[in-house]
């Protein structure tokens, strides 16, 4: 039997439905067929310039045609496809490229500064420019005269097509190791898990270094649809896009939803082919669930890890918008227990407990470290470091990381079960509680809020909200009202920076 390479699933689109549009961006739109071919060019120029199979190839650049033309070309010929984290330092991208062994990257001319800064320190055999502006090695120019022809598929299953750094919370990034098979199975899970169509027209607006921005390409390649791609989300310029392309689905984090609805007359936008907007990245409060069912238009909540190649979970309307405060239910290929993080037992329904995930998905382990693999994946299943439970009908429950928990008085307390009591305060933007030192009780839980301007909203408001809400020794104890929360490059809180302050 033929082993599944993602590459070939670009060829079979290519055969199955040529002149369907597959990418489409500011000033190109591509067939299948011409995807295809330029794949293969890619793919034959890589060859002729001595890349290797298991070779590492960088991208520094961001949403459109070029990320993944190379990930599929590079798939083909057994090479590995690191998309970078384009928002990061050239110190921070130097680390990925020691780390990773990478020698050679494609890159948007408007990065031209932080690479040349990356060479001092790494020694890279190939550069490749994205630009209509560059005179020397430009990716149009480099494949206008390779072949298009199918190379001979070496690899494939179990061998490393993707290499995805995480996003770094507590310490450096690790090297999450994503298979062909990964991949594949993750695409299956969110075709079978919920409403995605052939010949769908999807917005690729979330940055392709992040899963939730990377995995969602496979899939539409995968089921058959258009990817329309936008480099910079921008709340104005998308509804534009909605129109004018015909969307009817994409990727979002809460963020962005909340930015959309404070559009003016968007209520006048003819939104009529928007069906759906997958949120995920943080919990999707349900006044945007609601909030957006009023434009006719349906918001999954998605549960996501990288080293589970994407999604973990979905909950969707036909679940019961009674549910909507869960993340839902696992995808179709996959398996969810809450286990005791001391004695590693599965708890019954409704105790705390780790998340650990099986199935086809799980990534094959960390790049060039052993420990943390071990760490991670423990007889074929993956420990999510999350905390959570899961109901008698199977729905799971976020509830915090398991490095998050504050322990007050023998207590534990969860900070994102506070974080979505404060959310629900007028006037309340964002909001990040931890837990700081305290002589009588150890730790006892702080709030860092960002209020909306012109609001009146106090520190008593947000305790009150806690107390009429949540049991005594839940609530919060102090408020500190800041311009803004830490964040990491891909848009991550930084609870270690607010437990330094």
């Amino acid at each position: 039997m033929e082993k599944i390479n993602i590459g070939e699933l670009m060829t079979r689109r290519a055969y199955l439905s040529p002149e369907m549009e597959a990418f489409v961006g500011n000033g190109y739109r591509y067939s299948y067929k011409d995807v295809n071919c330029r794949v293969n060019q890619f793919a034959s120029f890589l060859k002729e310039s001595g890349v290797k199979q298991g070779d590492r190839l960088a991208v520094l650049c961001k949403n459109s045609q070029y990320l993944p033309t190379v990930l599929f070309a590079a798939a083909k010929i057994g090479v590995i496809t690191i998309p970078l984290n384009w928002r990061l330092k050239a110190p921070e991208l130097i680390y990925i490229f020691k780390d990773s062994g990478a020698t050679a990257v494609v890159f948007d001319e408007e990065f031209m500064a932080t690479v040349d800064e990356v060479k001092k320190a790494v020694n890279l055999n190939l550069t490749v420019q994205v630009g209509e502006s560059v005179t020397e090695n430009e990716f149009e120019a480099l494949i206008a005269d390779k072949q298009d022809t199918e190379p001979q598929l070496e690899t494939g299953d179990d061998d490393p097509a993707v290499l995805m750094y995480t996003s770094g919370t507590t310490g450096r990034p690790k090297g999450a190791i994503l298979t062909h098979s990964n991949l594949f199975w993750a695409s299956v899970n969110h075709t079978r898990t919920i409403d995605w169509r052939f010949k769908d027209r999807f917005l690729s607006v979330a940055p392709l270094f992040h899963i939730g921005g990377l995995a969602p390409i496979i899939t539409c390649v995968h089921q058959g649809c258009t990817l329309v791609y936008m480099p910079d989300f921008h709340p104005v310029k998308i509804f534009e896009v909605f129109t004018e392309e015909k969307i009817n689905n994409l990727m979002t984090v809460p963020q962005m939803l909340n930015a959309m609805l404070q559009v003016p007359d968007i209520d006048k936008v003819d939104l009529s082919s928007l069906r759906s907007i997958v949120c995920g990245g943080s919990t999707v409060p349900p006044s945007l669930i609601n909030a957006y069912e009023n434009y006719g238009i349906k918001v999954y909540d998605v549960y996501g890890i990288t080293e589970y190649t994407g999604a973990v979970t979905f909950w969707t309307q036909d679940m019961g918008l009674d549910k909507s405060d869960s993340v839902g239910k696992s995808v179709f290929h996959g398996k969810i227990k809450i286990i005791d993080p001391i004695t590693g037992e599965e708890l019954p329904p409704g105790q705390v407990g780790e998340i650990v995930c099986q199935g086809p998905q799980v990534f094959k382990g960390y790049w060039n470290n052993p420990d943390e693999t071990r760490n991670a994946i423990r007889d074929n299943w993956y420990y999510s470091g999350d905390l959570g439970q899961k109901d008698e009908d199977g729905f799971i429950y976020v509830v915090d990381r398991l490095k998050d928990v504050i322990i007050s008085g023998g207590e534990n307390i969860y900070p994102a079960e506070l974080e979505q009591v404060i959310m629900k305060v007028p006037g309340v933007v964002e909001v990040g509680v931890v837990g700081v030192p305290d002589k009588k009780w150890g730790e006892i839980p702080k709030a860092y809020v960002v209020k909306k301007a012109n609001t009146n909203l106090s520190a008593d408001d947000v305790i009150k909200a806690c107390r009429d809400n949540l049991a005594s020794y839940k609530c919060i104890k102090e408020v500190e009202f800041v311009e803004a929360l830490p964040r990491n490059a891909a848009g991550k809180l930084l609870k270690t920076e607010l437990r330094k302050e």
